[in-house]
Formats: C-alpha cells, sequence, structure tokens
C-alpha cells in the first residue's frame, strides 16, 4: 500500500528505546524522541505579542512558573484566557480566509474546545510530546508554535511548520514536541505508544500524550493502543475530547456505552474524568494524569467531556444536529467566556488583551500572504513509496 507523504511511522523496538521517524520534512530525524535531556527547545514557551510587529516573545508555562511559586491562581487563569483566546481569534479568521477562498482543502476548527487543548498543554513539562488529530490548530498553539507558522501551513507556504507539504490535518513541529495532526481518525494513538515506550526504554521522565475524540475509541487502533500501552505500562496520557459527535454521527447512533472510561477499564487503565469546558480543571486533571505516568504508575486515559461549537469542518449546514442545540452550547458552554466570567476581567482588560491577540493574527496572515510557494517540481520530495 502507497504510505502517503506525510505518513509518520514510529518504531520504539530495541533495548536502547531509538525511535525513528521518517515521511515527512521536518520529521528525518529522530527529533523529540532524541535521548534526554535535549537541547533547550520552544517547548515550553507561552506566547506574547512584541509592542512593535507582534512577534512572539518567550516565557515559561504555567506549569514552570507554578512550581517555582511565581504565578497566582489569577495569574494562572488570566494566561490561560490569553491562550484559549489567541486560538479562537485564530480559528475565527481562518473559518473567515477558508470562506473567502484563500485557504485550499478542507478545515476543521476546534471552536468550543480551546479548554481541552489549553488545560492539557500548558500542564506538561517542556519535553513532553503529543500527537493531535484533523482538528489540530488548537493543540498545536498550545504546544507553543508560533501563528506565523501554522497560518502559513494553512496557506501552503514554505515558511509553514510543514513547508506547505500537510496543511490543516498534517501540522508537525517536533522540535516543539508536536509529533503531529493526523487525518486519519485515532492515528497519533499507535506513535505516542511507540514514542512512550522509548521514554521507558531510555529511562526518561517524559510523558507521550494523544488526543482523539470519542469517534475514535470505535477503531482497532485505539483498542490496540491501549491493549499495548497497558500492558508495558508505558508512560503515556491518551486524552479523548468527547464532544459527543463522530463527525456527523451523534453519539447515540456510534457508542452503546454514554461512560467511555469503561472502554479504559477494560485494560485495567487508569482513568479519569474532567469538565473540557473548565480550563482550569482541566489543567488540574491533566496535572495529576501526567504525576501518574511520569512516575512510572502506567498510562491514564482522560476523559474530557466537552462541546463543539461549530460544524465538523468549515461550510458544515450541521443538518444532524438541531439549530437550539448549537445556540444553547454558544450560550452556556462557551470555555472562553466562563473563563472571563470566572475571573472577572474589566472590559477594558478584556478588550485590550483582544486587541493585542487580534494584531497577532492579523500579523500571521500577512505574513503568509507575502510567504513562498512550494517549487512544483518539490512536489514528489518526502515521498518514499
Amino acid at each position: 500500500m502507497a504510505a502517503a507523504p506525510n505518513t509518520v511511522v514510529f518504531l520504539a523496538a530495541c533495548r536502547r528505546g531509538q525511535a525513528f521517524v521518517l515521511g515527512h520534512p521536518r520529521m528525518a530525524y529522530a527529533g523529540s524522541l532524541r535521548p534526554w535531556p535535549p537541547r533547550s527547545s520552544p517547548a515550553s514557551k507561552e506566547r506574547v505579542r512584541d509592542g512593535n510587529h507582534g512577534s512572539l516573545l518567550a516565557f515559561p508555562r504555567v506549569a514552570t512558573l507554578e512550581e517555582k511559586g511565581q504565578v497566582s491562581s489569577s495569574g494562572r487563569l488570566k494566561e490561560f484566557l490569553r491562550e484559549m483566546l489567541l486560538i479562537r481569534r485564530f480559528e475565527e479568521k481562518v473559518e473567515e480566509r477558508f470562506r473567502a477562498g484563500e485557504l485550499p482543502g478542507f478545515l476543521h476548527v476546534a471552536i468550543g474546545q480551546e479548554a481541552v487543548a489549553v488545560g492539557v498543554c500548558q500542564a506538561l513539562e517542556e519535553n513532553d510530546v503529543i500527537a493531535s488529530t484533523h482538528r489540530a490548530h488548537g493543540h498545536t498553539l498550545a504546544k507553543g508554535t508560533h501563528p506565523n507558522e501554522v497560518m502559513a501551513e494553512l496557506y501552503g507556504k514554505v515558511e509553514g511548520m510543514s513547508h506547505g507539504y500537510g496543511g490543516s490535518m498534517h501540522l508537525y513541529d517536533v522540535e516543539r514536541g508536536n509529533l503531529g495532526a493526523n487525518a486519519v481518525v485515532g492515528g497519533g494513538l499507535p506513535g505516542i505508544v511507540g514514542a512512550a515506550l522509548a521514554f521507558k526504554l531510555r529511562g526518561e521522565p517524559r510523558v507521550a500524550v494523544a488526543f482523539f475524540g470519542d469517534g475514535a475509541t470505535n477503531i482497532g487502533t485505539f483498542h490496540e493502543s491501549l491493549n499495548l500501552a497497558q500492558l508495558w505500562t508505558v508512560p503515556a496520557v491518551f486524552v479523548c475530547e468527547n464532544n459527543h459527535y463522530a463527525e456527523s454521527t451523534p453519539a447515540k447512533q456510534q457508542l452503546p456505552i454514554e461512560d467511555l472510561t469503561k472502554r479504559a477499564e477494560a485494560y485495567g487503565m487508569t482513568s479519569m474524568k474532567v469538565d473540557g469546558q473548565d480550563v482550569e480543571a482541566v489543567y488540574e486533571v491533566a496535572k495529576k494524569a501526567l504525576k501518574h505516568a511520569r512516575e512510572g504508575k502506567g498510562p491514564v486515559f482522560l476523559l474530557a467531556e466537552t462541546y463543539r461549537l461549530t460544524g465538523h469542518y468549515i461550510g458544515d449546514p450541521q443538518v444532524y444536529r438541531p439549530k437550539e442545540e448549537v445556540r444553547e452550547l454558544r450560550q452556556n458552554q462557551d470555555p472562553v467566556t466562563k473563563a472571563r466570567e470566572k475571573l472577572e476581567l474589566p472590559d477594558a482588560e478584556w478588550e485590550e488583551m483582544d486587541s493585542e491577540i487580534v494584531k497577532i493574527v492579523e500579523a500571521s496572515v500577512a505574513f503568509s500572504k507575502q510567504g513562498t510557494d512550494p517549487k512544483p517540481e518539490d512536489a514528489l520530495k518526502n515521498v518514499y513509496s
């Protein structure tokens, strides 16, 4: 069977725990699976706008600041809100530019699910790794990739994080611990088991995290991955973003059980639940799950109950969904609104934050439009079969 240009193959087969990554221009080496301790990486960096041109300065993650006693609870929530707002404004701009005909292919936004991406990624340590889904913009931004690189990839530019080869559903940033998004439902789970096995065999205090949706719990690779992860007690966390729809199929039509933690419990795996619309709750439960895995106690299944406040893809008419459902969810289950209300952020401060984020996003569009188109003769590079 021919392999797609962005196929990622993980092998963690020898006692030294070597993991090889093939098949993508950004992944021609072991990347984030390199032996501990790796060189300093932007993986743990938060983004703050430079006052001159919207470039992003590096600051430690909230988890790191908390360990040093350098951030208050309100300061922590404010940083979470800023990160979620960046994802929200970025994806709103993506939808706008897609509808204007500027972005090729299909695009899937995660509006409404920002708290899961931010809560989990802010709880990671610098050298932990993730694998994402076809709905990957939020995970990618939360893991530390510059918005310019993400937007340029959506525009198909060489300056994009995958050099224009991948597009929205194949976002890779190995240097920052992102082993890639995957258009195949549940496609990232086996690779995360391989990465976690490599960490275990090398004795490294690192954790590999897989994001996936409720629909992915129905497929074979989900069960194969959880089975091996538990059998080998690898340091992995499986984050199920349960938005109650497998594309256009509601949960009641594709799941025989309501509580998805039962699927992990069938393998004897530790499971945890969290309100995926509460970013602080996600952060706290993610820290607990990561600690469990990092201490060698085995993998964790983390079930985040969340809501997709938009269609499966941009342009989805959502005929499978009552219109009042989306309206009610936007009113009552918006994680950005929830965080802002909990923080009691004054209007002036909110407007300042929003304006700052909008400028960052607008700058990413300008950067992308000035980017370099790939050369036609390079179309078959990185294709191995």
